[in-house]
């Protein structure tokens, strides 16, 4: 089974690159200034517990990827504390770029799959999508009169990206069972897979339709509050899937 240290720098890099990488699809007229600089301040936190797992594992060329990414995360941060925030679309912009690389050059190092790499990418877009929308939905407890529009954006993010998510693991299911006789499946494996498909796959497409139509009528409480249970299995379901990725080497 994978090691710890190595999930936990995984999966907090997943994260960072999904948080930052929704940022582009926003418009900063229509969002307080306060919900990007919390997006990058967590994103360097983020980045902080990378460095800590990787130390040892990492060679130069990622850590010059990833030393971009957390200056711009730093200064992403900063600009966004300021009047008219100068700079800060730019940052939108160019922080996914550098935690995207930085995510996509680590699955290179590690096993160089195609499929195992966009499987990573797929992660970031899941966790990060649904953390974003909840923290957008969470927005309007302070914000009240703020558009409706960047949250249903965020919404649809989510839904295509576990669609195209659900297509990614049905293909590795696909190979997996080729690839395997009726007498050498797991039981193991077997308990866990519908865990991996109803948490990570299933009930992200059914919550986010619930949030998507409680924030149509503008119930955007009780929006966020269907978006908790979002962030929850959706981090439940990576992390099942990851574990599964590393024992069976197929994307399931």
């Amino acid at each position: 089974m994978v090691a710890l240290s190595a999930l936990v720098a995984s999966f907090c890099l997943r994260l960072a690159a999904g948080l930052i990488v929704m940022l582009p699809i926003l418009s900063p007229g229509q969002i307080p200034p306060r919900f990007f600089r919390v997006h990058f301040l967590t994103a360097l936190g983020l980045c902080v517990l990378v460095g800590i797992f990787m130390w040892e594992t990492a060679d130069a060329i990622f850590w010059a990827i990833f030393a971009a990414a957390v200056v711009l995360c730093l200064v992403g941060s900063f600009v966004w504390h300021l009047d008219e925030a100068p700079g800060g679309t730019l940052t939108n912009w160019l922080t996914p770029v550098a935690l995207m690389a930085c995510l996509i050059y680590g699955g290179v190092l590690r096993h160089g799959e195609p499929v195992r790499i966009a499987d990573e990418v797929l992660c970031a877009l899941v966790v990060g999508g649904a953390t974003t929308a909840m923290l957008m939905g969470h927005a309007y407890l302070i914000a009240p009169a703020m558009t409706i529009s960047p949250l249903m954006r965020l919404l649809g993010a989510v839904a295509v990206t576990v669609l195209v998510r659900i297509g990614l693991a049905c293909y590795g299911l696909w190979g997996w069972t080729r690839a395997q006789s009726d007498s050498t499946l797991e039981m193991e494996l077997l308990l866990w897979l519908p865990v991996r498909w109803v948490l990570g796959l299933i009930a992200p497409l059914i919550l986010g339709w619930m949030a998507w139509e409680t924030a149509r009528i503008r119930s955007t409480q009780s929006a966020t509050g269907i978006l908790y249970v979002l962030v929850i299995v959706a981090y439940l379901g990576e992390l099942t899937s990851m574990l599964l990725v590393e024992k069976t080497g197929f994307v399931l």
